[in-house]
C-alpha cells in the first residue's frame, strides 16, 4: 500500500440502527447510523414491512388515484360517438318538418 492516500481503518466502528441495535464491525468511519438492520429488517424478521424512506408507495398510489379520477370524468369514444350521433339526428329530424313545410306549400302552389 501508497502510504499517507488511503484513509484511516477502524475495528471497533459502532453501527447504531433505528431500531436501536447496535453492533461492533470495522469500516474508515467512527459510527455508521443505518435504517435497517437484521433485527428490524423485513428479510430477516419474516414481517411484511414498508421501507420507504424517499414517499415511494404513497406517490406511486396519488398517481394512481389521480389518473382513476381523470379516467372517469373524461369521456370514452363510444360516448362522444353516441352523443355526435344524437346530435346529428336531433338536426335531421328538426331539418324535416321545415322541409315538409315547404315542399307541402310548392305542392299546393
Amino acid at each position: 500500500m501508497q502510504k499517507s492516500i488511503h484513509p484511516q481503518y477502524n475495528n471497533d466502528t459502532e453501527v447504531i440502527c433505528a431500531c436501536g441495535n447496535k453492533f461492533i464491525t470495522g469500516s474508515t468511519m467512527k459510527t455508521i447510523r443505518v435504517e435497517l438492520c437484521n433485527k428490524c429488517h423485513p428479510f430477516y424478521t419474516g414481517k411484511q414491512k414498508f421501507v420507504d424512506t424517499a414517499r415511494r408507495v404513497e406517490k406511486f398510489q396519488e398517481r394512481t388515484d389521480k389518473q382513476t379520477g381523470a379516467a372517469a370524468v373524461r369521456k370514452g369514444q363510444k360516448v362522444k360517438k353516441a352523443r355526435a350521433a344524437d346530435k346529428k339526428s336531433a338536426k335531421k329530424a328538426a331539418d324535416k318538418p321545415a322541409a315538409a313545410k315547404a315542399k307541402a306549400s310548392e305542392e299546393k302552389a
